[in-house]
């Protein structure tokens, strides 16, 4: 199965950002989001109403929300970790809102400082909350393939969190390999478990994380099963300040240049994209890692 068309979350304002160790201005930030939407993106993840403490990166999110302008045709989403981010974020004009959690134990514990169970079961009100006030909500299951500490995560467990999330009242359900470890070995049986578990496809997002080469080979084999919503940062960035052994994510661009050798619509400029990857290195001081933008800023021979 190939897809006429996907859809791209750009994750690097926020996924991506928190894991550098420069922190951007909040004027370069809003510059950022522009850049995205000018290149074509349509669902774009703007910053995170977590702790200052535990991501100063993205300490500024009530600026950056108040004084983002939004854009016709594009969506805005603030992660929030709990009630007190949802009032952040609802006071910031924030209209959609994703929410995490692990599909792991160690993952939820270390991350979190909750059991599996205690911070799913603890989205329910912030979810309920959230649609009540007219908000689209994303949920976000991390360490889907398998986790450090806890190893290889059952597709059933997936299957069951991504179930409850949906049953919260989330829009959409993105799957994270968090560490990057996956192969179309995994992906495929995972999908097979969602299947079993009646969780719509249609509703169902991938999150994949680079770090063995393996992103781009597992979107195909989660297209190949029906799925054409997935996550990616311009440039590569990203990775997680909890886990420390994660990747970079898939780069945007990377994703655009397959698709369109396939014929795949995204509605994304790539040269507009490669040239927003190229300036966003500039601001983070190093050369990004996606293969595309290396390859657009390479001499010919």
């Amino acid at each position: 199965m190939r897809p006429e068309r996907i859809s791209i979350v750009e994750v690097a304002p926020r996924d991506g950002l928190q894991a550098e160790d420069r922190t951007l201005s909040t004027d370069v930030k809003l510059e950022l989001l522009e850049r995205l939407a000018d290149a074509g993106h349509s669902a774009i993840e703007a910053t995170s109403f977590v702790s200052p403490k535990a991501v100063p990166q993205l300490a500024d999110a009530e600026e950056l929300m108040k004084r983002l302008k939004p854009r016709a045709g594009v969506r805005y989403t603030a992660l929030v970790p709990n009630e007190t981010g949802l009032e952040r974020a609802l006071a910031s004009g924030a209209r959609e809102i994703a929410v995490f959690a692990s599909a792991s134990e160690s993952y939820s514990r270390k991350n979190l400082n909750r059991s599996r169970d205690e911070a799913v079961a603890g989205y329910e009100p912030v979810i309920k909350k959230a649609k009540d006030a007219g908000l689209r909500v994303r949920g976000y299951l991390s360490m889907v393939v398998a986790d450090p500490w806890d190893g290889p995560t059952p597709g059933a467990v997936v299957a069951d969190l991504s179930r409850r999330f949906l049953d919260f009242g989330c829009d959409e359900i993105s799957l994270g390999d968090t560490i990057g470890v996956g192969t179309p070995g995994e992906i495929t049986p995972l999908l097979s478990a969602l299947r079993r578990a009646d969780v719509p496809l249609a509703k169902v997002a991938f999150h994949f994380h680079d770090t063995y080469g393996q992103a781009l080979a597992n979107v195909l084999a989660a297209m190949a099963e029906g799925i054409t919503i997935f996550d990616a940062s311009v440039g590569g960035i990203g990775g997680s300040p909890f886990a420390k052994m994660a990747g970079g994510n898939l780069a945007t661009e990377d994703l655009v240049w397959m698709c369109k050798g396939m014929g795949i619509e995204t509605g994304i400029d790539l040269d507009k994209l490669v040239a927003t990857s190229h300036w966003l290195g500039e601001q983070l001081g190093r050369e990004l890692p996606a293969h595309v933008s290396r390859a657009f800023r390479a001499p010919p021979r």
